[in-house]
């Protein structure tokens, strides 16, 4: 009883109504209209969802890509601050086996020292 009333604005539509004899150009106009803009209705629709799925594909990947980064810097901090650390080792075990090298020649010469201080005494002796 609607659609009767609301195709009846547009004009005669034989399809839909009774008592048509023939669709007027301004019903077939009407009825394209209508036709169309639920096809273009379904078919944006299909193309914003589209979208918006390939939106939210892309969002994930670069929130994956943001937390790798951010793992790469935190890795990259924890590597340089180990760098630093196995220097400052390196340094301390080179200035210890400097030390202990003098240490070593000065063992040496004292002991060579003694060596030949202990034969003048005993040629003194005899």
């Amino acid at each position: 009883m609607l659609w009767s009333y609301f195709f009846y604005i547009w004009g005669c539509i034989p399809e839909i109504t009774k008592d048509c004899q023939d669709m007027t150009n301004a019903s077939s106009t009407y009825l394209g209209i209508a036709g169309g803009a639920v096809i273009g209705a379904f078919v944006s629709w299909w193309i914003y969802n589209r979208q918006k799925k390939t939106a939210d594909m892309q969002d994930s990947a670069l929130n994956r890509i943001k937390e790798l980064d951010e793992s790469h810097d935190r890795i990259l901090k924890k590597l340089e601050g180990f760098d630093i650390r196995h220097d400052a080792t390196l340094n301390t075990i080179t200035e210890l086996s400097k030390k202990i090298d003098t240490l070593v020649e000065k063992q040496e010469k004292s002991e060579s020292s003694v060596k030949s201080d202990s034969s003048k005494i005993t040629k003194d002796f005899k």
